[in-house]
């Protein structure tokens, strides 16, 4: 058993965020903690702040006021290229980067300096586990449909192993068998320790995969 369960991972300490000019606010006065092993949902309007809120804590954004703190460290004390393959972020527009799917999920295996075969074999695996079929894995984005697309790019964060992963509506774009399927993978990831923050609009998916809830409204936590 994994004795580090349980434990604070994630810590966001007054923050608040406004728009480039500093006129909007966009995020106002957020704490809260996650822990590791925690399953998180988060819920709110178009506009509440929540696509934000994921960006921030990958460090695609800076907070105006208050602190982040991973693993008990600020962020400021973290490398970036480091945090984010701790904190990892799958957003709603999914993008291949010019690659085909197969040259996608090798990326992130390469960086951790695997082996070919390795890769290979993580690569197969994951393919059988999310049902990507192999007639996928030669196409690029333009040849796919948005949810292939949501799908690979779900997969290629998932082989990264971060300790945190972030979804930005994950199950937007997937038909109902494929978002059932995605989510039972990601209970079992969470069991094996990953902990997730999913931003969903579907309620009754939120209630059945999460454990705690995060409700945001106008940029505020309720």
């Amino acid at each position: 058993m994994d004795n580090s369960l349980g434990q604070e991972i994630l810590r966001l300490s007054e923050v608040s965020l406004t728009d480039a000019n500093g006129f909007e606010t966009i995020l106002n006065n957020i704490s809260f903690s996650l822990n590791r092993g925690d399953r998180w949902g988060m819920m709110g309007p178009s506009g509440a702040g929540k696509t934000s809120l994921l960006r921030l804590l990958n460090r695609l954004l800076e907070p105006s006021q208050g602190s982040c703190f991973f693993e008990g460290k600020p962020f400021q004390e973290i490398p970036i290229v480091s945090l984010r393959r701790q904190i990892v972020l799958v957003p709603q527009e999914p993008k291949l980067l010019g690659m085909t799917v197969q040259e996608s999920l090798a990326y992130p295996l390469k960086l951790q300096q695997l082996k070919p075969q390795e890769i290979q074999s993580k690569i197969q695996q994951s393919c059988d586990r999310f049902h990507i079929p192999a007639a996928w894995l030669e196409r690029n984005e333009l040849q796919l449909s948005l949810g292939q697309r949501q799908l690979v790019t779900i997969v290629r964060g998932i082989l990264m192993e971060p300790k945190i992963l972030l979804l930005d509506e994950p199950t937007s774009a997937l038909d109902g068998d494929r978002a059932e399927d995605l989510l039972k993978e990601l209970c079992l990831l969470n069991e094996q320790g990953m902990t997730i923050l999913m931003v969903n609009h579907q309620a009754h998916l939120i209630e059945r995969f999460t454990n705690h809830v995060l409700s945001l409204q106008a940029g505020q936590l309720v």
